[in-house]
């Protein structure tokens, strides 16, 4: 038992369900999954087992998850529910009312939508101080965080429950104090990516252009150095004379881009189509996707090591790192 949890529900059995599935079983929890597709359920623990193999952990973690076709079978006796369904807002306000009327009145409720308010998704239930947003980033197993997103209504001892929870785990919980689209890391990248958008629609360069900007320059540092790091190892003095040069010619356009809806109704809707911002073999898919998986077991070995202080690097640089 973790934190008073013992047994999880989680809802959805795809590309985030099966990764939270796995970090939970991992920690020693019984994970009951529930999902209405066959073939889902049937590739759950062989999904799971792929992972760990390829993690060098242990297989056996997996025999902890149970998949299961009846949602009130999967949270009956949970502790703690989490919902890793579409990004839909009917959808999940379904779900959750199924939930509350299966799940055992202490049972806490969390929903890991990427950007809609919790506001709005549980605004329908009986006892909403016990639902929250734990927004898990993918793939769950590799990347640290989970936002922990309350409500007005949402129990101060519930977060904290969830935070200990999720710290437990060996995630890193963070608080979002106030439940807005988007949350944090959302908001955040997608005001990068309207830039990034904004600079090849108006011929600045090129999309490979952005993506080697990004990836050879702050992007290489930010593992270790967050913005406001940043602007504090610059100086607050020189982050504000940037910004009174610069702000004022960034993209501040309040709706999508025209560049990406044209996109998007010309079919070109990125590798699923073999073409997006930028064309696509399946052979330069494959090799993207296998460097992100290679770069995200390295930085989880690095936090590791650093956990253990044994990163054997003292050199800190100096204050023009953060230029």
């Amino acid at each position: 038992m973790i934190e008073g949890f013992n047994r999880i529900a989680v809802i959805g059995a795809g590309l985030m369900g099966h990764g939270i599935a796995q970090v939970f079983a991992g920690a020693g929890l019984a994970v009951t999954v529930y999902d209405p597709a066959p073939a889902a359920r049937a590739a759950l623990l062989d999904r799971i087992r792929a992972n760990l193999r390829d993690l060098g952990e242990d297989e056996a973690a997996a025999d902890r998850v149970t998949p299961v076709s009846d949602l009130a079978q999967a949270v009956r006796e949970a502790d703690f529910v989490v919902e890793a369904a579409l990004e839909n807002l009917p959808v999940k306000q379904e779900l959750f009312a199924a939930i509350e009327a299966a799940c055992r009145p202490d049972a806490v409720l969390a929903s890991n939508t990427s950007v809609i308010p919790i506001t709005d998704i549980m605004g329908g239930l009986r006892d909403r101080a016990r639902a929250l947003g734990t927004h898990w980033w993918n793939p769950p197993f590799l990347v640290p965080l989970v936002e922990v997103i309350g409500t007005e209504w949402t129990s101060p001892g519930v977060i904290s429950r969830t935070m200990a929870l999720h710290k437990a785990l060996g995630k890193v919980p963070v608080h979002v104090k106030r439940d807005v689209p988007g949350f944090v890391g959302n908001r955040l990248q997608h005001a990068l990516w309207r830039e990034a958008i904004s600079l090849i629609e108006n011929g600045i360069c090129d999309a490979e252009t952005v993506d080697l900007v990004v990836k050879n320059s702050f992007g290489r540092r930010s593992g270790v150095l967050g913005p406001i790091e940043n602007a504090d190892l610059v100086g607050t003095d020189l982050t504000l004379a940037i910004h009174q040069n610069v702000l004022g010619a960034i993209e501040s356009r309040p709706g999508p881009s025209p560049l990406l809806e044209k996109l998007v109704a010309e079919g070109r809707l990125g590798m699923k189509s073999g073409e997006g911002f930028r064309r696509w073999t399946p052979e330069q898919q494959a090799a993207l996707r296998r460097d992100i998986v290679v770069e995200l077991k390295r930085a989880r070995s690095n936090d590791a090591l650093r956990a253990k202080g044994t990163d054997g690097n003292d050199d800190h640089g100096d204050g023009r790192a953060g230029e």
